[in-house]
């Protein structure tokens, strides 16, 4: 099964408390929750929400 990783967006002005992230098999080994923005304010900063 492909990875699912919870993200969070740390900006203060940002309402977005979470989100995750699905990926496919094909996503490139070197990707990391660096490569995305936050799909609602599209902020950069980002860390992953461990479970």
């Amino acid at each position: 099964m492909p990875a699912t990783k919870e993200v969070k967006c740390e900006s203060a002005d940002c309402e977005l408390d979470m989100f995750e992230n699905h990926y496919t098999y094909d996503v490139p080994e070197n990707h990391s929750v660096d490569d995305l923005r936050c799909p609602y304010c599209g902020g950069r900063d980002l860390s992953v929400i461990e479970v």
